[in-house]
């Protein structure tokens, strides 16, 4: 690559990272996003700087005077700049960073506004809202938060190490087995924030996204509150739907509130209809995506838990995705 091409690329980096400002960790939508920018720009500076005096000295070496040789090949010299320069540093960097991240630390102590559970699955995310009271309200590869409120995730996984990263919020954290990791996230504004699966975790990992919707408190507190059981379908075909998923067995791995499901093993459906994408993240939710996701979820997200269910006539997925996309 030539020089000319290498810097038209780093000077566009800015204007890309603005084309996806759901997803960039260059468009901060939180304090916590903000202080790693920041930190990350620091340090972008200060090794570009570093690199800008290493290269006089390593030019000098080469083409300068008898002096400026005798200079860098001094004793004095590889002590000062070998040894004390690289202590003094990073000791400066390490301090900054510290007191920049500061706010991390003192998070610990302070009791967050809502409490969400995030447990990494292959390849999707089980969410649990958790109440004051004790009490679970079950959702799947969406998250709801009220703007300006502190919220902590509490984060596990079911089977293998999964990251957890919503780069316009805050850094990433992995998920273990076995183990509960703790972050804090705030949005500043309302919005919608794309999240990631940052750990290879086999199969489809590439399409183990999801989506955090940050709104008013107000409205999300109605959301809450909406939680405790479905709407009851409207449409015939809705109903038809709803009679078909409890005949075939559905509920055994799928739950839905207020109804006989109460299947464990794959996501909770409870309000599939509202989020905006299926299958985490990975493809657009309207009933014709439910129905193929159904019918053929093996080509739209190869590797995939959940088998083909090609026993279903047409009309009994139009039926099927009726029901599940009314379930808002």
């Amino acid at each position: 690559m030539s020089v000319a091409r290498l810097t038209l690329l780093v000077a566009s980096l800015p204007a890309l990272a603005g084309c996806s400002e759901i997803q960039s960790a260059l468009a901060p939508r939180g304090p916590d996003a903000e202080r790693i920018l920041t930190l990350g720009l620091v340090l972008l500076v200060g090794a570009i700087a570093i690199l800008l005096i290493v290269l006089v000295a390593l030019v000098l070496a080469l083409y300068g005077s008898d002096r400026w040789r005798r200079r860098l090949a001094s004793a004095n010299a590889v002590k000062l700049g070998g040894l004390a320069f690289p202590i003094v540093t990073l000791t400066i960097l390490l301090g900054y960073g510290i007191w920049l991240m500061r706010e991390e630390l003192a998070a610990a102590v302070r009791p967050p506004a809502l409490r969400i559970e995030v447990t990494g699955e292959q390849w999707w995310w089980r969410l649990a809202y958790l109440q004051p009271d004790g009490s679970r309200i079950a959702e799947a590869n969406e998250i709801r938060i009220p703007v300006g409120q502190e919220v902590e995730f509490a984060l596990n996984a079911a089977d293998v190490i999964h990251s957890f990263w919503v780069p316009s919020l805050g850094g990433k954290l992995d998920m273990v087995p076995g183990r509960t990791n703790r972050l804090r996230l705030t949005a500043q504004r309302e919005g919608i924030y794309r999240g990631q699966c940052a750990e290879y975790c086999g199969g489809p990992h590439a399409l183990m996204a999801l989506e955090i919707v940050a709104m008013p408190a107000e409205a999300f507190e109605r959301w809450l509150a909406a939680a405790a059981s479905p709407p009851e379908p409207v449409t015939e075909a809705a109903r038809a739907g709803r009679d078909l998923f409890h005949r075939s067995g559905c509920g055994a791995c799928h739950a839905i509130r207020g109804t006989e499901a109460r299947g464990a093993v794959g996501p909770d459906l409870s309000r599939l209809g509202g989020r905006r994408f299926l299958a985490a993240a990975s493809l657009r939710l309207d009933e014709d995506s439910i129905g193929r996701f159904i019918h053929d979820g093996q080509s739209l997200k190869p590797g995939n838990q959940m088998p083909e269910f090609r026993i279903f006539s047409a009309t009994e997925l139009r039926m099927l995705s009726a029901y599940l996309a009314s379930l808002k």
